[in-house]
């Protein structure tokens, strides 16, 4: 059973960031909240993400599993007006999940989530730790995108930088520690992503969001951030691009 009541603007962020890696998932639900793990086609990026029940404006569950396509969940999404409320209830006789948004009723058939796995989230223990304001990182891709289908991130005692090299051009953002919500980084630490991954998530954090960044040499990166005004929390995981000499 799951009955719940959230703000759009709260769902519309929610599911932009999940969507920025795969199309159908899987939330399980208990009566503390919503989560999911899940990782994309590729293997490139992983996602893991928690939102408690004090971010929706009502919410009664037992545990269950929801299946949705992403992409259904958004055409319900364009009906909402910011400040509208979305009201979500399982009908579990006939395998679907029920949309109320105003006047409009919109019965969703549910994903089958019996082959829909959970990824183990690795525990990564990384050397340089950056909170950096997603305003910055967004200019810093808007200024990428052009460049090169790869950006480098590097951490240093001095700050942090993100650039982009391409075969004529090159770009960087440059942010001085004293810049910085906060930096733990010992030594210099630089790592190679894929700008496409790299940019469709932070192009889908909120305006304003801090985000946690850690970081190391050719290891992971790890993006930590709060969404629905910190009764959620994300973590994204994406692997580098390894250089060959």
């Amino acid at each position: 059973m799951f009955k719940a009541e959230i703000k759009s603007d709260t769902m519309k962020g929610l599911v932009n960031i999940v969507s920025t890696l795969i199309d159908e998932v899987k939330f399980t639900v208990d009566p503390e909240g919503m989560s999911l793990k899940a990782v994309d086609p590729a293997h490139v990026a992983m996602i893991e993400l928690r939102i408690s029940a004090g971010a929706f404006e009502s919410y009664v569950a037992d545990e269950t599993e929801i299946g949705l396509d992403l992409d259904k969940v958004k055409s319900v999404l364009k009906l909402a007006s910011s400040g509208d409320i979305i009201a979500m209830e399982q009908d579990d006789d006939h395998g679907k999940l029920v949309f109320r948004v105003g006047n409009i009723t919109r019965r969703m058939h549910l994903v089958d989530t019996s082959g829909m796995s959970d990824p183990k989230v690795p525990q990564l223990s990384l050397s340089a730790k950056v909170r950096i304001a997603v305003d910055e990182l967004q200019q810093g891709i808007r200024a990428s995108e052009t460049i090169s289908d790869h950006i480098a991130l590097t951490a240093s005692p001095e700050g942090f930088e993100l650039s982009c090299e391409g075969d004529t051009d090159s770009v960087s953002l440059i942010v001085p520690k004293d810049k910085l919500e906060s930096l733990e980084a010992e030594g210099t630490y630089c790592s190679l992503f894929p700008l496409d991954y790299f940019a469709n998530l932070v192009k889908a954090i909120p305006a304003g969001t801090i985000v946690n960044i850690e970081l190391d040499k050719d290891y992971p990166i790890n993006i930590r951030f709060q969404i629905a005004e910190g009764k959620g929390k994300v973590d994204y995981l994406l692997a580098p691009r390894i250089e060959s000499d």
